[in-house]
């Protein structure tokens, strides 16, 4: 049974539970069992919730995903009387809890979803690979010597290798679609303000991060996605309502639209590798078979060489911020030694950086976004990207030392190209598996979205998903 229903999608499992031909428990169980047997091989469980999962899926459990199985990534959501410790080895060895639920955490259990763990993730999520000093490093299951991605890198892992089929992500760089693409996964960004980040926040990283999952399916992501997203009280930013359901979006026909293609970096700065171009190639003649319109054209600000700058002020004030955090809550002032190079030389830029500047530092990101949102009011509806500029890089690559505390950081930064961009703008964007190299790793492409348009996403998303099947496609670790 639990290998059956280790290639199942989340919606097939719900589906089995409302028809009767499975319980709860048993889904859950047959979960704990994979993640026992096959997660030695990939580190992608930091924390294992197996008894409280199995006394949850034994009482009433109800929903759309009534009794699916479901990680938590360690960082930006979090549950109550559970560990948390957001890839940091301070709260792991000061046993650190939560006392609540975040509203995301909330509608997952008012969706039906059973918590079974909770995923791996960088030490505050500012790196793009899941290797930290508290929890080590995340193996990708296509090749165990190559990174899952970051920061999401645990959720990735786990439901590529079929552990669960669905986790919880989150994403202010590119940390749905990197992971997703590395793992050959489903990834969507949602629009800023679909799902809140509260209670405790309004939005983090000047509103550039936001929460959903990875999956396998656009069905599961369409359903996830229509189960948790809508404002909550106090939250600063709403999207706008949906039409109609997102579910009803998979299978509903989208048109024909205008798609822009971007394979380069228009700055000239970083080499986009042979692999990226070619599978955003692909699917620009995939959706030119399907009606589409299809062109080379992207948004002119894309060459704009000022986003890198204002985006590492931001980050790097509420790193310093985030350690202030945490030493108000510890008791204590967080030391160098307490956190990792990269994380400490961020947060020293952020304390270098004045309130006028970290101000004006928004201020661009916000005329960035401007400049760059009018291209989809141009008569654009889609800008196709390769999701990353190169194939899943290989474990080790992004180890900071003393000396070049930044390295991670740099390295990191061509990594986000074709990503980070619509963190700033808030602009749905979405990764699909639909390509594989010469050596069999997956590379996902990227479909961005105006403000507010999932709908028009899942449509073209679930067309493509018709169009070339990879559900069946599984890697080489699997349970």
């Amino acid at each position: 049974m639990s290998d059956e229903l280790a290639r199942l999608d989340a919606t097939a499992q719900a589906d089995l539970v409302r028809r009767g031909d499975v319980k709860p428990a048993e889904l859950v169980e047959a979960a704990i069992e994979r993640i026992e047997r096959v997660d030695p091989k990939l580190n992608a469980v930091v924390t294992p919730l197996f008894e409280k999962a199995r006394a949850e899926a034994e009482s009433t459990v109800a929903g759309t995903f009534q009794g699916v199985p479901l990680l938590l990534k360690d960082l930006d959501s979090h549950s109550a009387g559970d560990p948390f410790h957001a890839g940091w080895t301070l709260l792991k060895e000061l046993g650190w809890k939560e006392e609540f639920d975040t509203n995301l955490v909330v509608r997952f259990r008012q969706a039906g979803f059973v918590l079974v763990g909770k995923s791996a993730t960088p030490e505050f999520g500012t790196q793009v690979t899941t290797e930290s000093r508290a929890h080590g490093r995340t193996r990708n299951p296509w090749d165990t010597a190559r990174s899952a991605g970051g920061s999401s890198g645990g959720a990735a892992a786990a439901v590529a290798a079929g552990l669960v089929p669905v986790a919880h992500a989150s994403d202010g760089g590119g940390s749905i679609r990197i992971p997703a693409s590395e793992c050959g996964l489903v990834g969507l960004k949602p629009s800023r303000g679909r799902v809140s980040v509260g209670p405790e926040t309004g939005e983090k990283w000047a509103g550039m991060v936001a929460e959903l999952v990875v999956s396998r399916s656009v069905r599961d992501t369409a359903g996830v996605l229509e189960a948790v997203s809508g404002p909550m009280p106090g939250d600063p930013y709403a999207a706008p309502a949906p039409e109609r359901p997102f579910t009803e979006e998979v299978g509903a026909d989208p048109g024909r639209l205008r798609v822009g293609v971007l394979t380069h970096d228009p700055r000239g700065e970083v080499e986009v590798h042979s692999d990226a171009v070619a599978a955003a190639e692909t699917v620009a003649r995939l959706l030119d078979d399907l009606g589409h319109r299809v062109e080379e054209s992207h948004p002119p600000s894309f060459a704009e060489p000022q986003l890198t700058e204002a985006a590492t002020l931001v980050i790097a004030s509420w790193t310093a911020r985030n350690l202030d955090y945490w030493g108000e809550r510890v008791g204590r002032p967080i030391a160098q030694d307490d956190v990792e190079p990269h994380n400490w030389a961020l947060a020293e830029i952020g304390r270098a950086t004045s309130a006028s500047r970290y101000i004006g530092a928004v201020e661009a990101l916000q005329a960035y976004t401007r400049r760059l949102a009018a291209w989809w009011e141009g008569g654009f509806d889609l800008l196709l990207t390769p999701t990353l500029p190169e194939p899943p890089p290989r474990l080790g690559e992004f180890d900071p030392t003393d000396e070049e505390p930044l390295r991670a950081l740099a390295r990191s930064t061509s990594l986000v190209l074709f990503t980070i961009p619509f963190n700033v703008t808030g602009q749905p964007a979405l990764t699909l598996p639909l390509h594989r190299n010469d050596l069999g790793l997956p590379i996902g492409v990227q479909l961005v979205g105006a403000y507010g348009r999932e709908d028009q996403l899942l449509r073209v998303a679930a067309q493509l998903e018709a169009a070339r099947p990879w559900l069946d496609v599984l890697p080489p670790v699997h349970a």
